[in-house]
């Protein structure tokens, strides 16, 4: 199977500007994700940077990594979808005659996937399965802690069940952020939301940290310590 490794990195994030270069431990936040990448990729694979930050492209290059093309404006802005991202760089290969199978998204702001991680991921896709993605144990339950304002301005549960004790509950997960192995025909025919073939693989909440604001920056820098600890 031939894999697209596609690391999205724009500039201008609002929660926590500059995150991607931002200095966590001893190297830039993306370079977690880079490393990550190029420990695991076959010799088939290519990876591929879609940015319009010159500050990633700097690290990239210091890497040995060439950057295919600079992201567009209208790719880089907050209204930009993962999915116009992730069809743009499939094009770009496409017009050079560059075939994938699938396309692994790795979002950097996701500093601690493992090998391990990612071979479960791989070994639970097939030509059949839409993605298959990394997913954390939810906290909240639809059936017993989350609610939705019905018309009168009353909350109703998400969904209805007959659970005394949330232990009771069906298991709920939530998307980490940290991988999406995507096939290359589904993405082409559908939008992610509406992918029916999707399987998942569990990472520990430890390693499901997806950095948005500060606060999240402040939990990854107490996980990588008590890591190096």
């Amino acid at each position: 199977m031939r894999i697209l490794y596609l690391i999205p990195a724009r500039k201008g994030s609002k929660g926590l500007p500059g995150k991607n270069t931002k200095i966590l431990g001893d190297k830039p936040l993306i370079l977690y994700t880079i490393d990550f990448a190029l420990n695991i990729m076959e010799d088939e694979d290519v990876l591929c940077i879609s940015t319009n930050d010159l500050e990633v492209v700097k690290i990239a290059e210091a890497k040995g990594i060439l950057i295919p093309f600079i992201r567009s404006e209208e790719l880089s802005n907050d209204n930009a979808a993962s999915y116009d991202v992730i069809i743009h760089a499939i094009n770009h290969y496409e017009k050079l005659s560059q075939k994938f199978d699938a396309v692994l998204l790795l979002q950097p702001t996701s500093p601690f996937r493992i090998q391990e991680d990612f071979v479960h991921l791989k070994n639970e896709f097939d030509i059949t399965t839409d993605m298959v993605v990394s997913v954390k144990f939810a906290k909240e339950n639809p059936y017993f802690t989350l609610f939705e304002e019905n018309n009168d301005g009353y909350l109703d549960k998400s969904k209805v069940g007959n659970f005394e004790r949330r232990q009771d509950c069906p298991p709920v997960y939530a998307f980490n952020g940290s991988m999406y192995l995507i096939n290359i025909e589904s993405i082409k025919n559908s939008k992610i939301a509406d992918f029916k073939k999707v399987k998942k693989i569990v990472m520990p909440e430890e390693r499901s940290v997806d950095i948005d604001t500060l606060a999240d920056w402040t939990l990854a820098e107490f996980n990588l310590k008590n890591e190096n600890s």
